[in-house]
Formats: C-alpha cells, sequence, structure tokens
C-alpha cells in the first residue's frame, strides 16, 4: 500500500515521503480499514507520541495522521460491533501507525459507523476537532445555556466546532482569531469577534468558559477574564495562570464511539458544518502540507477517488 511516513523530527512536514508499505494485519479486537480519507494535524509532529512508543522507544519510521473515515476490511479475533463492509469514521491510537495511508490497523473501538449519505471526507473531518471541542465544553467546561464563552481561534478547525455546539447549548459566544477571520467566525456563531492583534482582548469582560487553543500570553491573559465559578478549558497543556475560583484543566481528547455519534447526527441534521480547507490525494499530500500560503481549517487527504 502507499503510505506517508516521517523518519526525522526536526525536518517537520518537509520530512514527510511517500512510500510503499505492507498492509496492516488486524490484531486481537482490531479491524482493517480501507481509509477514504484522513484529517492531519501540522502539531501532532511535535507529539512524543509520533516518534516514540509508550516505552519511549524510537518508532520511525511513523504514519502519522489521526482522523479516517473509509471502510472495514477485515476484522481481528474477539472484534466485535463492526462488520466487513461498513462504513466507519474515527480517531487511531496515538501511539501506532497513523491514517495517512491506503490501509489501517484500528482497535474496534475507536470507530463509529458513518451513515451513508455523509461524504468520506466530511467524515474524516470531525474526529479531533468534533470530540475535542465536545469533551471540552460538555465534560470538562460543564457548559450551560445561558453562559458566555470565549472560543478562541474561532475560524479554525476546533474553534469552529467550539462555537457551533456552544451556541447550539445556547451559550453566548465570543470568537477570536485574526481579523481576515472575523466573517468567518461569525458566520459559525459568534455573536462578537476579537481580532487579537488589534483589539483589546480585556475589552470582553467577565465570561463562564475560556476555550484555549493558543496558551502563552493569551491563555494567562484569557483567565484573568473568567467569572468566580468559571473554568477555562485548553487543549495546549497545562494552564499556566491559575487564579482563585476558577477552574482550569487541561486536557487530551479521547474517542468515544457515541459522542462521535451524536457529533455525526448534528452534521446530517444541519446543525454542525465541518470546517475543511485543503483536500489533496494521497500522492500530493507532501506538497499540501507545505502550502505556500496560509489557509484556513482542517486539511484532508483522499487516498481514494
Amino acid at each position: 500500500m502507499k503510505a506517508i511516513v516521517v523518519t526525522d523530527q526536526a525536518a517537520g512536514t518537509a520530512g514527510m515521503t511517500l512510500v510503499e508499505r505492507r498492509e496492516p494485519q488486524a490484531a486481537i479486537n482490531d479491524v482493517v480499514v480501507q481509509v477514504h480519507a484522513s484529517g492531519f494535524v501540522p502539531t501532532e509532529l511535535a507529539w512524543p507520541s509520533t516518534w516514540t512508543d509508550r516505552l519511549d522507544r524510537d518508532r520511525t519510521p511513523a504514519i502519522p495522521g489521526h482522523e479516517l473515515a473509509g471502510v472495514v476490511t477485515a476484522l481481528g479475533y474477539g472484534t466485535t460491533g463492526l462488520s466487513v463492509g461498513q462504513r466507519v469514521f474515527g480517531l487511531a491510537d496515538w501511539y501506532r501507525d497513523g491514517t495517512l495511508a491506503e490501509y489501517l490497523a484500528i482497535e474496534a473501538r475507536n470507530l463509529a459507523p458513518l451513515p451513508g449519505d455523509v461524504d468520506f471526507t466530511v467524515g474524516a473531518s470531525l474526529p479531533i476537532s468534533g470530540l475535542t471541542a465536545w469533551q471540552g465544553l460538555f465534560q470538562h467546561g460543564r457548559i450551560q445555556a445561558g453562559h458566555s464563552v470565549l472560543a478562541h481561534g474561532a475560524a479554525g478547525a476546533v474553534g469552529s466546532m467550539v462555537t457551533q455546539l456552544a451556541r447550539e447549548a445556547g451559550a453566548y459566544v465570543i470568537g477570536t482569531g485574526r481579523a481576515a477571520d472575523r466573517q468567518k467566525a461569525l458566520d459559525f456563531g459568534a455573536k462578537e469577534f476579537v481580532d487579537l492583534d488589534n483589539d483589546t482582548l480585556e475589552d470582553v469582560g467577565g465570561v463562564d468558559l475560556v476555550f484555549d487553543v493558543i496558551g502563552g500570553d493569551i491563555g494567562k491573559r484569557s483567565a484573568r477574564l473568567i467569572r468566580a465559578g468559571g473554568k477555562l478549558v485548553s487543549i495546549v497543556g497545562p494552564v499556566e495562570e491559575r487564579l482563585a475560583d476558577v477552574f482550569a484543566v487541561d486536557f487530551v481528547v479521547e474517542s468515544d464511539r457515541a459522542q462521535l455519534t451524536e457529533i455525526v447526527q448534528r452534521v446530517r441534521d444541519g446543525r454542525l458544518r465541518t470546517n475543511i480547507g485543503t483536500i489533496a490525494t494521497l500522492d500530493d499530500a507532501v506538497a499540501a502540507f507545505n502550502p505556500t500560503k496560509r489557509t484556513g481549517g482542517k486539511t484532508i487527504i483522499r487516498a481514494r477517488p
């Protein structure tokens, strides 16, 4: 099969190459999926799990990518809940070879059925962005109707999901980003927009929840905007700014079949829109990962026509 591999962490996306690899076999509780589309998050090249296994041993050359949509082609011993020929989508394990390939061996529990009226490209764009937003808002943030939410990167892949799900839950959403992101953030449901380059973040006032995808100085300043009893939810590492009467949590997204099913149902009935930027074939993937200009949204690689 064709696959994208990485061998040099210092090279970043420029070090990706397209190679021929043996098709994977299904272990116990695994399925093999013929990948039709996969998602890619550039920051994963900085994650230790991309380069080493759980015992900190080098596992290169490794196949990156963790989001996928495709069709089950084989079942491992003891696998239940899925069948050969079934359309699926989901989130692959951080420490195993990933989704930028024509075939993938993955634990069945990490997959959910993909309805026939949802395109593979759309399905592959949902797992990380959708689950991150869902878990941050509902599990960790305990969002409720009437809450105010500061959604950083509201025009990005994760931020646009946060904006839409928070709005659906009855929250008042204030989005942030660059000036060029304003209209996109408003289109996704933000009621206000803060240009982080030109506006004053502190003018936002008190909010009930900050969803931080930026960190650093912006994360620290955002923490000071939270009302007593509010929450700071971060996906960019431990929260540095600890304030009294503010609950702060950082988390790593986890696969969840029930949540994936909830998310894709919202796509089907029009309550949730994906945020796809670049779409490329597997043959052209390396060039897509090294664009000459910035594009918003998720990068999707089509492994099959």
